[in-house]
């Protein structure tokens, strides 16, 4: 399918936080949620919206001290309007084209020429991700496929190889069918309370929503859990141990666990030795042998040096570790491999096309008889509607085994949408959405793990989707 690409609107809403939480440097109570319609016109003269949405989250692409947080979300948004405006222009002189190549020459535009180690490249390409989430959406809605149908009927001219020369003719149709549910991994953020005990009374939200950690496992019946760590093994250690008491009470042995490092873990011997000193321990044992990842301890600039090689390789002997934010092109996860790493995360504000391409790797490498190679679904602020949906479709065409969901958690459900817009999502969804005794709309997580039907094998990328403006709210 051919595209051309006449019109687009960009949409920006502050949304508030209902728990104030911190990743990284950033403590994070309000921000901006961008949505992003593009108008896309076929030769025949059909023409269809495709959408998509994300936060623009302050310093995670990018952590600059010395910007504030909302030049670093005008940063995201300037980012996708120069990716849509490339692709305007492209269409406008050469023609239609398909999806992936339209993608392809806004990030040859905007990525393609930088050098990787710059630090606003995933800023860069979170514009990019944007613009090819719309247009992915654009064109199943026009041929009336869901993702997956598309994906393997070769819609979008989407290429593996020309993104990763090495998976050669690796194509996505050979991937099994996307899975209908998927575990939710809730990351315990370095503010969040883990008792109720712990919440002061002016601090107690009465929203019907749980707050506490423990509070958590028993309403969603939570079994996998993401701990952000940082930089002071003192800190990191005690916060570990009242983590591994508060779960190993609530949830038992079945419990897995993942570590964040945020980039602040500049000291890999540090941490190694911290976490083989807790394994040695018998209270906090359980949750070492059950620890499934690391994820991304280095600064992105130092993530692949040689240097840090032997550190990687003592870490990687207690749990694999795998990179995030220095997946900053398409090179990085074949370098991350070369040098010791498992893993790579997969965020739909990174890139679809590219998260695809990774797989191609990760099936080439395996096939050539590497061991342990894996993708992680990694995303913790995805609010309902558009961006949630579309990670989830995304996740679940790659089969990873649970992903990070926190967005429902540290925002109040559906309430960023128009009421009606929420009410419909329920209907049309009912086994990703659920509406309370007080008519709000919230992610339906059941057993800990959430269900896609609707999602993935509806039209469209991500099936029905909501808009942040009533009058725009039809697919």
């Amino acid at each position: 399918m051919h595209l051309e690409l006449v019109d687009h609107r960009l949409r920006q809403q502050l949304v508030q936080t209902r728990l104030p939480f911190k990743f990284g440097v950033q403590v994070l109570r309000k921000v901006a949620l961008a949505e992003l319609h593009i108008t896309v016109a076929t030769a025949d003269g059909c023409r269809v919206i495709g959408r998509s949405s994300d936060l623009l989250v302050p310093k995670w692409f990018e952590k600059n001290p010395d910007t504030t947080p909302e030049a670093d979300s005008a940063a995201l948004a300037k980012s996708v309007q120069t990716a849509v405006e490339v692709a305007e222009m492209a269409t406008r002189t050469a023609g239609a084209h398909p999806v992936f190549d339209i993608a392809e020459i806004a990030r040859i535009e905007l990525v393609g020429s930088r050098n990787h180690s710059d630090a606003d490249v995933l800023v860069r390409g979170f514009g990019v991700a944007m613009l090819e989430r719309a247009l992915i959406d654009a064109a199943c809605r026009l041929a009336g496929l869901s993702f997956d149908a598309a994906l393997r009927q070769d819609l979008f001219g989407f290429r593996a190889s020309r993104l990763i020369p090495e998976v050669a003719d690796w194509s996505p149709s050979v991937l099994p069918a996307p899975a209908t549910s998927i575990a939710v991994r809730h990351t315990v953020g370095m503010l969040d309370p883990l008792t109720a005990s712990e919440i002061l009374s002016d601090e107690r939200l009465d929203d019907g929503l749980p707050q506490a950690l423990e509070e958590d496992i028993d309403v969603y019946g939570l079994q996998r859990f993401k701990v952000k760590i940082g930089s002071d093994h003192s800190a990191n250690e005690a916060r570990l141990r009242a983590v591994a008491a508060v779960v190993g009470h609530a949830v038992g042995p079945d419990a897995i666990f993942t570590l964040d490092g945020n980039e602040q873990c500049v000291d890999l011997e540090g941490l190694a030795g911290l976490l083989e000193n807790l394994r040695r321990d018998p209270a906090t044992a359980p949750m070492i042998a059950r620890l499934a990842l690391v994820e991304q301890p280095l600064p992105r600039h130092e993530t692949f040096e040689e240097s840090q090689r032997p550190s990687l390789a003592r870490l990687s002997r207690i749990a694999p570790v795998i990179i995030d934010e220095a997946d900053t092109d398409r090179d990085a996860f074949r370098r991350a491999i070369d040098l010791g790493y498992a893993g790579v995360s997969v965020k739909a504000c990174k890139g679809v096309f590219r998260a695809i391409a990774n797989r191609g790797l990760l099936e080439h490498r395996r096939a050539a008889g590497a061991v342990g190679l894996f993708q992680s679904g990694e995303d913790l602020t995805n609010l309902g509607g558009i961006p949630l949906q579309q990670d989830l479709c995304l996740q679940a065409q790659l089969g990873v085994a649970d992903v990070e969901r926190n967005g429902h958690h540290y925002f109040r459900g559906l309430d960023h949408l128009p009421v009606e817009t929420s009410l419909r999502l329920s209907r049309e969804i009912p086994h990703l959405y659920a509406t309370d005794a007080g008519g709000r709309v919230r992610l339906r997580i059941k057993g800990g793990r959430l269900r896609l039907d609707g999602v993935i094998d509806g039209t469209g990328f991500g099936g029905p989707l909501g808009s942040l403006a009533s009058n725009d709210d039809t697919d």
